[in-house]
């Protein structure tokens, strides 16, 4: 696939703030480079563990302790806090890779799926997707996948970064992973190019943010049913649940604004002039503060989520994309896409203490909290696992 490069600058409005996401290709479509490094993987089985470890002190310095190649080129990557880690390759590999903590190759989950065989009609013969995020619910025992695309019988062009609601894009489904067994065993239809996933901590609820439909779908994991599209403006990322399973934060990432979805009435309020291009968003383990990436101004912000108020904001490098915060809530972790690297914050004073390199294009973030570990995927073809 071609490699789009569009470079717009982000102006002060909110309609120029929308240009440019759209020339950022938040999700580009484009092949990434290919990174020429020997594969570290190896094929084992896993056993999952649901012991409660004590909380990781996240003080020292950070450190490389693997790097973790092979046939992959993943847009994200997620621990379970289970003992898998799981990372999704996109339309390049249509894989889900799955991982033991150590980071070896547990299962290699391919993103074909018969729709019909789940009830779903008009998509004669086999299927594939393009794995984007992932969530885990609270017991653990399933995963949700967004994926950015469909491809296969019945389905038109493929999605892409520059759309907008109503142009004819078609919409797409997230699966449903048993962990057990480490197959799709559910579809539920969703949104255009659904990207970010968030499970509520009750287990009740998932809510996805549709990129290209300019809107989040609330799907009732009962009965795996939307119930709900909710209309949010330009380019809707990263999502957030709240402890209380109450609310959702949204951003999005063509405004400067984060939506609150009340999950009880469906609702939505907002946090109006975060910053240009709110893309990723993590809450302290208290639910107290908000933290966001600013994608279109190279900073993070944190916000308390109640009054809507900015607080601090600091830059860290170019164009910081995801981001994870530690068990203990001391630290924030983010990958600047542009730059090659991860920077360590203080999350009290928002203080940068470490910035360490990576591979080209670090795109998605996890903390592993039985482990400490920090894991950072490369969009050119590699995981790198580091400790905290």
């Amino acid at each position: 696939m071609r490699r789009m490069l569009l470079a717009v600058a982000i102006a002060a409005t909110a309609i120029a703030i929308t240009v440019a996401v759209a020339g950022q290709n938040d999700d580009s479509t484009s092949a990434p480079r290919t990174a020429a490094h020997p594969s570290t993987t190896s094929s084992s089985s896993t056993t999952t563990t649901t012991t409660t470890l004590p909380t990781p002190s996240s003080d020292g310095p950070l450190a490389l302790i693997r790097t973790v190649t092979g046939d992959i080129s993943p847009k994200s990557v997620v621990a379970s806090g289970r003992g898998q880690v799981f990372a999704q390759n996109m339309m390049y590999k249509h894989t889900i890779t799955v991982y033991d903590r150590t980071g070896t190759l547990v299962k290699t989950i391919p993103d074909t799926v018969d729709l019909a065989a789940f009830g779903i009609p008009g998509h004669a013969g086999v299927s594939r997707g393009a794995p984007v995020e992932v969530a885990f619910n609270p017991a653990g025992t399933k995963a949700y996948i967004s994926n950015y695309s469909m491809y296969g019988a019945g389905f038109g062009p493929e999605g892409n970064d520059n759309c907008h609601a109503g142009d004819g894009t078609d919409t797409s489904f997230v699966y449903r992973i048993d962990i057990a067994t480490l197959a799709v065993d559910a579809v539920i239809p969703v949104g255009s190019v659904p990207k970010y996933v968030a499970v509520s901590p009750d287990g009740k609820f998932l809510v996805v943010s549709n990129w290209c439909s300019y809107s989040a779908s609330v799907v009732d994991l009962a009965t795996n049913t939307e119930i709900k599209r909710i209309p949010l403006g330009p380019y809707p990322r990263g999502i957030v649940i709240t402890p209380d399973s109450r609310t959702a934060y949204v951003a999005v990432m063509g405004t400067s604004n984060i939506a609150r979805i009340d999950l009880a009435s469906l609702g939505v309020s907002w946090i109006y002039n975060v910053g240009a291009g709110p893309r990723h968003l993590v809450l302290s383990p208290d639910g107290a503060t908000l933290y966001a990436t600013l994608n279109g101004e190279g900073r993070v912000a944190k916000i308390d989520p109640v009054n809507g108020v900015v607080q601090a904001k600091v830059t860290t490098w170019r164009a910081p994309r995801s981001m994870t915060i530690s068990a203990d809530g001391k630290h924030l972790y983010v990958v600047n896409y542009e730059s090659g690297t991860m920077s360590k914050l203080d999350a009290t004073t928002m203080a940068k203490v470490q910035d360490v390199q990576t591979a080209f294009h670090p795109i998605g973030i996890t903390y592993d909290r039985a482990t400490g570990n920090v894991w950072v995927a490369n969009y050119t073809g590699s995981i790198m696992i580091f400790r905290s």
